[in-house]
């Protein structure tokens, strides 16, 4: 067995390398209890799908929606991290809508139903939730851009090719700042809160949690910054669960 490690969720150049120390530390408390790990991350489209549905994977991070709609009963939650995102209890994360600045469409309820950029349809704050928030307002949702990415949804609306998507909550913290095309952009509303992305794995989870906990204790100050990790929590798999599966967007 060659076990596999990934964090590919907020796997970006400005991240890597403390994603990098962040798996060292993790590796290194593994390794004190007699656990094999790998050396390094898996990065690329391998960290995503393919590792997680993996007998051989060790470690992840995935997205809510994949992990209640094909990984529940293949994985196991190791725990969920805190990422204290304001307007969000511990362990949560929400959806934050873009629209273009100065396009005057400042509310949700003006640009239902106007072509709306996602990245996936198997992408809980991209797709899932908003979909939801949607319903829940009596509001009509238009999917009609397949972009690939929160990055890419974002771009797609600074340079108008759709008037507005809905971006995981850490990744638009990373746009702004890092890309300047954040500048074009606007948060004009937000989903309620779900649980965020659970780290997840195919082997017994008991020495995962110990040593996340340990390497989030002994990574550096800047590096959980930049990660924006505040620690861990336990979220009970049925919280995950309870959550709609929304249809397939009309514009996958």
């Amino acid at each position: 067995m060659v076990l596999i490690a990934a964090l590919g969720m907020y796997d970006r150049a400005e991240t890597m390398a403390a994603n990098d120390r962040f798996w060292a530390q993790i590796k290194a408390a593994l390794r004190e209890m007699g656990q094999d790990a790998p050396d390094r991350l898996t990065r690329g489209t391998a960290a995503l799908m393919q590792a997680w549905q993996s007998p051989d994977l060790l470690f992840a991070q995935t997205c809510s929606l994949p992990f209640r709609a094909k990984l529940a009963g293949r994985v196991q939650i190791i725990a969920t991290p805190d990422y204290g995102l304001e307007g969000c209890p511990a362990g949560y994360y929400r959806s934050v809508y873009v629209a273009k600045r100065g396009n005057g469409a400042l509310t949700l309820p003006d640009l239902a139903g106007r072509p709306f950029a996602y990245n996936e349809g198997l992408s809980h704050s991209g797709w899932a939730a908003p979909w939801a928030d949607h319903v829940a307002r009596g509001l009509t949702i238009r999917p009609t851009l397949a972009t690939g990415s929160h990055h890419a949804s974002a771009q797609s609306v600074a340079e108008g090719r759709a008037d507005y998507a809905a971006l995981d909550a850490l990744t638009w913290d990373m746009i702004q700042r890092y890309d300047p095309f954040a500048a074009d952009l606007i948060a004009i509303d937000y989903t309620p809160p779900s649980p965020a992305l659970p780290f997840i794995t195919a082997q017994n989870p008991a020495p995962l949690r110990s040593a996340l906990g340990q390497a989030i204790t002994d990574l550096p100050a800047a590096d959980r910054a930049t990660l924006h990790l505040r620690g861990v929590v336990d979220i009970a798999q049925s919280s995950y669960l309870s959550l709609p599966i929304p249809p397939t967007p009309t514009g996958s």
